[in-house]
């Protein structure tokens, strides 16, 4: 199972990582036996204070996550992830899971909620999903540190100008909430284009919306 390809402007992806969160040292060995076994690349730690001290930021993939933590609630652990720089999706795990818990951890984000003893395949398929959602999650976030670097290359007036065009507003409209010449508008966004490295009014407009 590889990571998906990056988008070419962007750094290679990184190397997808199963990061099993659990205090259950039989478990959690049997797990990574498991991974191992089917060249996934897993990780193993047994409480979130193991997790926020070695797992890196830097790595792709998602976590296995038990709901009962020594430390912490698999719930509140959640919640800790985006803080401490995280972005990974997560797959529950419990042996004491309920209706409750199970919507609880899905708004909160979870991807999957699964019941111990853990089937097998049902775990490959909750694996397969989080790690093509880390896939597309990555690509987005690339494209759209690509977007901000570009916006950050245009003028003040530049970006006056494709704020007023993804509004809507013709050119002689913009002219006049500018005060400057039709003919200045049309250069101020031929560049904004080429800057932006859009093709077409409409692909300028979807860029402006990710940005704001």
């Amino acid at each position: 199972m590889a990571a998906a390809a990056g988008n070419s402007e962007s750094a290679p992806s990184p190397r997808q990582i199963v990061h099993i969160v659990e205090d259950d040292e039989l478990l959690r060995l049997s797990l990574m036996d498991l991974f191992q076994s089917l060249e996934i690349p897993a990780d193993g730690f047994e409480s979130a204070a193991d997790f926020f001290a070695r797992a890196s930021c830097e790595h792709g993939g998602c976590i296995l996550l038990d709901v009962r933590l020594p430390d912490v609630s698999g719930i509140d652990f959640q919640r800790e992830l985006d803080a401490n720089g995280y972005q990974l999706p997560v797959v529950f795990m419990t042996g004491h899971g309920d209706v409750a818990t199970s919507v609880h951890a899905m708004k909160a984000g979870a991807i999957d909620f699964l019941q111990k003893p853990l089937n097998p395949y049902e775990l490959l398929d909750a694996i397969n999903a989080a790690f093509a959602i880390d896939s597309e999650r990555r690509k987005a976030r690339a494209h759209h540190q690509i977007l901000r670097a570009r916006a950050s290359s245009l003028t003040p007036r530049e970006t006056q100008v494709m704020g007023l065009v993804a509004s809507g507003l013709m050119n002689k409209q913009i002219a006049f909430e500018l005060g400057i010449s039709e003919i200045m508008v049309k250069l101020h966004r031929g560049s904004v284009m080429r800057k932006m490295k859009a093709g077409s009014l409409a692909e300028l407009v979807r860029q402006f919306e990710l940005l704001h």
